[in-house]
């Protein structure tokens, strides 16, 4: 275990909630404010993002608009407070416009490593 400050379930959960409410509202400042500075993203294809700069630009084409309006819809939640991490699985739909053929979906999950209330860690995985 690290000498960081543990944080409760519920802590944790809103931190989560929260973060996951600013990549809804698209907001780069304040998806950013979750991240430590020298936090590590992997995306979906493994690639590997260090430091909120490489992290920030990672994110623009979901927060951008470029997939369209964009929503996180949560499935389920595990927490391990014990070790600051969560495993958060979700819908991610993208909306580009009107009709069926403008809606896309995708199904993944996040493992998010808190410390001291900010992320350290984030690895991305998606189904197909």
């Amino acid at each position: 275990m690290t000498t960081s400050t543990l944080q409760s379930r519920a802590e944790l959960s809103d931190l989560v909630d929260r973060f996951v409410d600013a990549f809804n509202r698209q907001n780069m400042e304040d998806v950013m404010s979750f991240f430590s500075e020298q936090a590590v993203y992997k995306d979906a294809t493994g690639k590997s993002h260090e430091g909120k700069a490489a992290i920030s630009k990672a994110f623009e084409p979901v927060l951008d608009g470029t997939l369209g309006k964009i929503s996180f819809n949560g499935d389920d939640r595990f927490i391990d407070d014990a070790t600051g991490k969560v495993m958060d699985s979700w819908t991610l739909h993208m909306f580009r416009g009107e009709g069926a053929d403008k809606e896309r979906s995708m199904i993944g999950l996040d493992l998010l490593h808190f410390e001291n209330g900010k992320l350290v860690r984030k690895i991305t995985y998606k189904r197909g």
